[in-house]
């Protein structure tokens, strides 16, 4: 299986865990998947009261720099340990 299509099935994997990530667990798939299918980050940091979108921006941008199959790798890594494989 190619890193692509297992980073894809981990994404699909990642809506039926047996029970749903912490916070900062959440925040670090978002920020791997993100950085794994875009890149770095390259839109405004959202500001006043989208503490949400903040955090979700601050997690992404620190990933700034790592290549994408790095992350996409590291995605699917954190994606098994949660199934619990």
């Amino acid at each position: 299986m190619s890193d692509q299509s297992a980073f894809e099935r981990a994404r699909a994997e990642s809506q039926s865990l047996p029970s749903k990530p912490d916070n900062m667990t959440l925040l670090k798939l978002y920020s791997l998947y993100k950085q794994g299918s875009e890149g770095d980050v390259t839109a405004e940091r959202p500001g006043g009261f989208d503490f949400v979108g903040a955090a979700k921006y601050d997690a992404w941008a620190a990933l700034k720099g790592k290549p994408q199959a790095e992350a996409q790798g590291e995605y699917v890594a954190l994606v098994e340990q949660l199934k619990g494989g």
